[in-house]
C-alpha cells in the first residue's frame, strides 16, 4: 500500500525560503509518476511539480519555475519540493501524490493521481 507523509510547511517572509519533504512507502517509488500539489481555501488544487522516479525527469507549473525544485532522494524513501524566493501568492496546503501513468506526468493532471498524502501548510506574509 502506498503512503505519503508530508512535513517541513511553516511560515515565512516573502523571499524566504522552505523545503517541504514527503516520506513515502518503497511503492510509491515504483510510481511512474510523483509531485507536489497545494490548494487555497476557495481556489481550485494547483499543480506545482511532477518527477518520474525512473528517470528522474522534472516539470513545473509556470508559476514557480525557476523557483522551486522537486527531487528524490536516493534511498528512495523521500521526495522534496525545494522552495525559494516565496511569495504571497505562494500560500496554502501542500500535497504530495504519487500513482499517475507516466505519459501523463504533469503538474496540470492532478485528477490522475491515485494516493495523496494528508497536507502541510505553507504560510507567506510580511
Amino acid at each position: 500500500q502506498v503512503q505519503l507523509v508530508e512535513s517541513g510547511g511553516g511560515s515565512v517572509q516573502p523571499g524566504g525560503s522552505l523545503r517541504l519533504s514527503c516520506t513515502v512507502s518503497e511503492d510509491a517509488f515504483k510510481s511512474d509518476c510523483m509531485g507536489w500539489f497545494r490548494q487555497t481555501p476557495g481556489k481550485e488544487r494547483e499543480g506545482v511539480a511532477t518527477v518520474k522516479p525512473t528517470t528522474t525527469q522534472t516539470y513545473y507549473s509556470d508559476s514557480v519555475k525557476g523557483r522551486f525544485t522537486i527531487s528524490l532522494d536516493n534511498t528512495k524513501t523521500t521526495m522534496f519540493l525545494q522552495m525559494n524566493s516565496l511569495e504571497p501568492e505562494d500560500t496554502g496546503l501542500y500535497f504530495c501524490a504519487a500513482g499517475a501513468p507516466r505519459l501523463y506526468c504533469s503538474p496540470r493532471n492532478d485528477y490522475l493521481f491515485k494516493n495523496w498524502g494528508q497536507g502541510t501548510q505553507v504560510n507567506v506574509s510580511s
